[in-house]
Parts: structure tokens; C-alpha cells; sequence
């Protein structure tokens, strides 16, 4: 394992490490004390995007950001692009670097958690997902073949098209639209591992996760932008029919990117959900002065 200096961090203070896991070595960082919380970011993002959330998070927790395959630092190995592998590649994180462990997924990341829990629900002692869909539609699908075509013909379109993404999920810090770019274009490089990934979103839309939800077996909590237009209220709904003792938490006056939008709510989403452990429905307000 090795151990990398991150510049930039102005709160708790994080290194990133390396392990090799498989035919990849992750990076990742890990803060704080106590029971092990592992963090999965969504697609075209990196570890980083968990930081405003991180900091925000009560203290008992030993969180764990690692980078998907092929985003940020770690290494694209032999990617499958598929949702199996990459639920694979966090039960082999669990395995040998956190141990068993809350994991929390953001989108994309939510959707590897299920995955994992589905797979081994020994390794995931509780399920957090934030902005997730159990399932792709058409138009859905449509766009993730699009942007996968885009980044293996024109990398500068491709780029431009996720500028484009990334600023249309930010509804209310407009601010942070230029830094939150750069971050995303920084951790998606040469575009193979988003292609990778946005592969195994396509496939959701041929086998859906829903069906097999109704067999998980560990505690479920569900959280959800109320404006979020990329992954709406109703992908949420769906997901709790199917679960319908999973605890659920509503964060209002946010877009899907809500570490960017609302990253003190979140935070207060993710510390109740963590303390009730599924089985709760909160919906939290917004204090405007």
C-alpha cells in the first residue's frame, strides 16, 4: 500500500493511498475514528466529490473514499463494463482494506452498493443511497450511449458534453459550477473508465436491479433531491415499493449533485441515516435567512 500527499484539503486532513485489489489499484483516502463508513462517488467524479460531506460528518466514523476503476487514480485494469464487476471491485475493498462496513453510494454509486449488497450482504452491514435509480429508462439509456460515443470518437466533445451535465445538475450553488467542472474533467482523464462505467448504466436497462431488491437483506435507506431532474423523486418511489421498510430522506432545494447543492442537509440526511440504520422517513428543511 502506498501513501500519496492530497494538496487542497482544508479541513480533516487525508492522504491517498493505493492498494492493489484484483487487476486494479484503488486509490482511496480514509479519516476519522470509529466504525468504518466507505464512500462510493458517482459516475465521471472521484473521491474528492464526498470531501464537503465528510467534513460535515459527526464524529465516530472512520470513512473510506476510494475511486471507482478508471476514475481519479485508479487504474482501468480489465474492464468489463458491467455492474457485477464493479460491485465486485467494492466487495474486494471491504475484504481488504476497511472490513465490513456502512457503504453510502452517490448515483452510480448507490447503484454498486446494491449491487455489493446483493452479492454478499455479510461484507455491507447497511446500504445508503443518495440520487439512485434501481433502473434505466429509454431516454435514459439513450444518453449514456451517447456520451459513451462521444468520449471514444471526440474526447473534447465528450468534455464539453459533461461541462454541460455537470453545471445542469446544480440548481442552487451556482457558484461552485466552474470548481465542480474542473474536478469532474480532472477525475474522468482520458474518458475509459466513465465509458466503463456509463456501460454498466446501460446495462440496468436490460436487467433492472428493482426485482432483486426485494430480496436484500441488509437495512436500506434511501436519500432524495427533491429537485433533482437526472434521477427524480420517482426513481425513490420505486425503490421503496420495492423495499418498503428502507428509511427514507428527503433533501429539498437541490439538484442531483447534492455534496455541491446542500452539503450541510446532506450531511444531516447521512448522520440519520446512519444513527436509525433504515426504517425512518425524514424530510428536512432548508433554514433561509
Amino acid at each position: 500500500m502506498t501513501h500519496e500527499a492530497r494538496p487542497g484539503t482544508t479541513s480533516k486532513i487525508k492522504l491517498l493511498e493505493k492498494v492493489g485489489l484484483g487487476d486494479i489499484d484503488v486509490a482511496f483516502t480514509q479519516s476519522g475514528e470509529g466504525a468504518p463508513v466507505v464512500l462510493i462517488h458517482g459516475l465521471g467524479e472521484d473521491h474528492a466529490s464526498w470531501d464537503p460531506v465528510v467534513n460535515r460528518l459527526n464524529n465516530g466514523y472512520r470513512a473510506y473514499t476510494p475511486d471507482l476503476r478508471g476514475h481519479g487514480a485508479t487504474t482501468l485494469g480489465d474492464a468489463q463494463g458491467s455492474l457485477s464487476q464493479l460491485g465486485a471491485d467494492l466487495l474486494a475493498f471491504l475484504t481488504e482494506v476497511s472490513g465490513p462496513a456502512v457503504c453510502v453510494g452517490f448515483s452510480l454509486g448507490g447503484v454498486i452498493v446494491l449491487e455489493a449488497a446483493l452479492q454478499n450482504p455479510s461484507l455491507v452491514r447497511q446500504a445508503v443511497v443518495v440520487g439512485t435509480s434501481s433502473k434505466v429508462g429509454r431516454a435514459a439509456a439513450n444518453f449514456f450511449r451517447q456520451r459513451i460515443e462521444q468520449a471514444q470518437s471526440d474526447l473534447d466533445a465528450f468534455k464539453a458534453s459533461l461541462a454541460q451535465d455537470t453545471a445542469a445538475q446544480i440548481a442552487r450553488n451556482r457558484d461552485a459550477v466552474a470548481h465542480t467542472v474542473a474536478a469532474r474533467l480532472k477525475a474522468v482523464g482520458d474518458g475509459a473508465g466513465y465509458v466503463n462505467a456509463a456501460q454498466a448504466m446501460v446495462g440496468l436497462a436490460e436487467a433492472p436491479l428493482t426485482e432483486r431488491l426485494r430480496g436484500i437483506q441488509v437495512p436500506v435507506s434511501i436519500i432524495q433531491g427533491m429537485d433533482d431532474t437526472f434521477c427524480p423523486p420517482k426513481a425513490a418511489e420505486i425503490m421503496r415499493e420495492a423495499m418498503p421498510d428502507a428509511g427514507y430522506f428527503e433533501i429539498p432545494d437541490t439538484g442531483h449533485l447534492m455534496s455541491v447543492d446542500q452539503p450541510d442537509l446532506l450531511a444531516q440526511a447521512l448522520t440519520a441515516a446512519l444513527l436509525s440504520c433504515g426504517g425512518v422517513t425524514w424530510r428536512l428543511q432548508q433554514h433561509r435567512e
